[in-house]
């Protein structure tokens, strides 16, 4: 198989990645309005599935970052660039069958990451991009998140304090909407352009475009519609844990919260220390786990040779994410019980049966 017809299923995977990364991160933008019911689930959903495609289109400098300042584009090759996606999507769909909220955003850096010094070494890697760009805004982001979040709500709870307990909750699920939307076009703006970088890099591994090129305009187009997509279907399990796993959050508080995640791109943090701990443990462990799938693709690919390995990688890809899918209908979370009383489990517990008469 030439290198045009990896390149093609290359690109697939990749756009494969980013309806992960709609699904998975709806939640972020969607799920405090959802729990307060400023906005009912499939409404909400669509309309984060809308403005992620319209934020896709309004920059491209991450997509900069991804392709040409994190790692050494003349040592990438198509083979590191596919093992690299197989970390990051493996990583997301893990951490949504367990309804773990991570950013996907690192699960694909991790990826590629992990696969590059797989394939060529430590020094392939632009370590001091990794840090400034990613490992130093990953730690700082949720706590700069969670600062603005806790002051917001208690500045908001001050100023309405004089109205009514009904009045305070409906003007605040109205601005809840807005604040929704902000969040999710700052998704599109931020994550989109990960898979958009990706491509990039992979063109530009292929001889295809020039290195430091940006991404033509139907990669963007595509990413745009796939994360949209994957958006519009609803990650009801991420979406689940955020909204009725942590606390019971109210219209202020989730305004609040969407306000300070749209201004970081990063979720916000509410305190419910066993969800919360897990959530804790998925951020740290997301670009070291990825990076591990990832640098494990690429042997696997490697040892195998050519463009018969690339193709075994996404075969062993597709066979773990229809796995994974199916695991996940054993405890299929829907909009029809997102916002039933939270079990401790990723679904909605079982309801008893009625008795017999």
């Amino acid at each position: 198989m030439g290198n045009t017809a990896i390149l093609v299923l290359v690109v697939i995977t990749a756009l494969a990645f980013d309806f992960t990364n709609g699904f998975h991160d709806t939640g972020n933008a969607m799920a405090t309005s959802i729990a307060t019911g400023a906005l009912p689930p499939r409404v909400a959903v669509a309309l984060s599935g809308l403005l992620n495609l319209v934020g896709a289109f309004l920059s491209l400098a991450v997509a900069a970052t991804i392709a040409s300042g994190l790692v050494d584009t003349k040592l990438v090759t198509l083979t590191v660039v596919a093992a690299g996606l197989a970390g990051g999507i493996i990583w997301n769909l893990v951490t949504w069958l367990f309804g773990i909220p991570s950013s996907s955003s690192h699960a694909l850096i991790g990826g590629v990451i992990g696969s590059t010094i797989a394939a060529a070494g430590g020094h392939a890697v632009l370590w001091h991009g990794l840090t400034s760009k990613v490992v130093i805004p990953a730690v700082l982001s949720p706590i700069i998140a969670a600062l603005v979040a806790a002051t917001g709500t208690w500045l908001l709870y001050r100023i309405s304090r004089s109205l009514t307990q009904g009045a305070r909750s409906h003007g605040f699920r109205i601005g809840q909407i807005g604040s929704a939307c902000m969040v999710s076009l700052a998704h599109g703006t931020n994550d989109a352009q990960k898979t958009m970088g990706v491509i990039t890099l992979a063109l530009i591994a292929n001889g295809t475009l020039a290195a430091k090129s940006n991404a033509p305009f139907w990669v963007i187009l595509a990413c745009a519609l796939a994360i949209s997509v994957g958006t519009y279907l609803g990650g009801w399990r991420v979406i689940r844990t955020l909204g009725k796993g942590l606390v019971e959050i109210e219209a202020p508080q989730g305004m609040a919260a969407e306000s300070a995640s749209a201004a970081v791109i990063l979720l916000s943090s509410s305190f419910g220390w066993n969800v919360a701990g897990r959530m804790a443990t998925a951020w740290i462990f997301t670009l070291p786990s990825a990076g591990i799938v990832g640098a494990a693709a690429y042997y696997l690919a490697h040892s195998i040779g050519g463009s018969t390995g690339v193709i075994v990688d996404i075969l062993v890809l597709a066979a773990i994410a229809g796995f994974i899918y199916w695991r996940s209908r054993g405890s299929k979370v829907d909009p029809n019980n997102v916002n039933d009383e939270w079990t401790g489990s990723v679904a909605p517990a079982e309801p008893e049966p009625a008795a017999a008469a």
